[in-house]
């Protein structure tokens, strides 16, 4: 059978793709019985008028805080000089001192007096001015330290990421300093340790932000309100024994100060000018900030150095502020019928023994005192000599 002469033309298969946006190609004029589809524009990136800090300054705070409680607990050792420590065997050097010396779980007094806590003789009469910064540094005791950081926490990160590092770092020193300044002024027979007024510092900082800034805010009575609450809590707490007021006191009113210079914000007007997407038109405005806050940046200034100033020179000068303010001394402990706000004894000195009776409970005992002038160690006696029951 012979091969069939009649030849194929090749066949030749096109494949057509629909256009996703279902518009005919240029120069088509077929017509489509399905509707078109509108087109969407691209998505813009989120607009952002304030950048978003990561925090990390407040838990290196947290973190050094912590490290140097343990250096304190170390440097004490308690199974050293005392065979009352709570948990030696489990703790070894690390051991607490016993609760009627120390009822927040930590170290001594004098152990913390050499690490650099905030007394006034070793202060001003001793010239160890260091001691208004290291005092903010140390702890008491491990409620003490775990309160202030969870506090610090809370507070100090969500700052830190709405303002950064630099400005809350500034608020958090400068407020830890102004604490101990008015502690010095006031408390002359006890040390004083903690990140207390820095903390404080942070939370009188919030609350200006929060009125500087007032215009950008939805919900601000609301606002407001929890802040004053919050803020008359932890100011009710300082009113306890051995709790030092001062420095919160002293610590909150440098924050809210500082917070009318550091934390301030340009208007939305402005900022929306300055930074806005493409495509879209920006109410103008000339001025950064509104007038009432640069009225209030000027007088907070003002203020902070004159305070600063004024508390230093009195402070150098060896001013007791209690001898000014006949009344100041409620505002760090309320006495009631639960406990006693100052913890007195009458000393009788023979060289180096020291014959203590309890004004409190009239608990009498002797003591040997390897310095028979060491003031820190007699606070400590007294200390524990008027919390012995009846």
């Amino acid at each position: 059978m012979g091969r069939s002469s009649t030849r194929e033309s090749p066949m030749l298969e096109i494949k057509v793709q629909q256009r996703r946006d279902n518009t005919p190609p240029p120069g088509s004029s077929s017509v489509t019985n399905q509707p078109s589809r509108p087109r969407h524009p691209s998505p813009s990136p989120e607009f952002k008028p304030y950048k978003d800090w990561y925090p990390w300054l407040v838990p290196t705070i947290v973190f050094t805080n912590v490290v140097l409680f343990l250096v304190s607990m170390f440097i004490n050792n308690c199974p050293a000089h005392s065979n009352k420590c709570i948990a030696p065997e489990f703790l070894k050097r690390f051991a607490f001192e016993n609760m009627k010396i120390n009822p927040l779980l930590g170290p001594s007094a004098a152990t913390l007096l050499k690490l650099g806590a905030l007394e006034f003789k070793k202060t001003v009469e001793e010239r160890e001015e260091w001691r208004i910064v290291t005092c903010m540094w140390l702890h008491a005791g491990v409620f003490h330290v775990l309160a202030n950081m969870m506090g610090l926490v809370f507070i100090g990160s969500r700052l830190e990421q709405e303002f950064g590092f630099l400005k809350i770092g500034v608020i958090y020193e400068l407020s830890g300093i102004g604490g101990s300044l008015l502690s010095s002024l006031f408390v002359r027979t006890s040390i004083s340790v903690g990140a207390s007024g820095a903390l404080f510092g942070l939370l009188g900082g919030m609350l200006s932000e929060l009125l500087t800034n007032w215009t950008i805010y939805a919900n601000k009575s609301a606002a407001l309100s929890t802040m004053i609450i919050i803020i008359l809590i932890n100011v009710a707490v300082g009113i306890l024994p051995h709790v030092d007021n001062y420095a919160h006191i002293g610590g909150f009113l440098t924050g809210f100060l500082l917070g009318f210079i550091v934390l301030i914000r340009p208007q939305f007007k402005w900022t929306n000018q300055k930074h806005v997407p493409p495509g879209y038109i920006a109410p103008t405005t000339k001025s950064k900030y509104k007038s009432y806050q640069y009225i209030l940046l000027i007088i907070s200034l003002i203020v902070l150095l004159v305070g600063f100033t004024v508390g230093l020179v009195l402070l150098f000068h060896g001013v007791d502020g209690n001898d000014y303010c006949s009344w100041c001394h409620y505002l760090t402990c309320i006495p009631t019928p639960l406990w006693t706000c100052e913890v007195r004894c009458k000393l009788d000195k023979l060289d180096k023994q020291i014959n203590m009776t309890c004004l409190h409970n009239g608990k009498f005992d002797s003591f040997m005192l390897e310095d028979g002038n060491d003031i820190t160690e007699m606070q400590t006696l007294c200390l524990e000599l008027c919390s012995q029951m009846s």
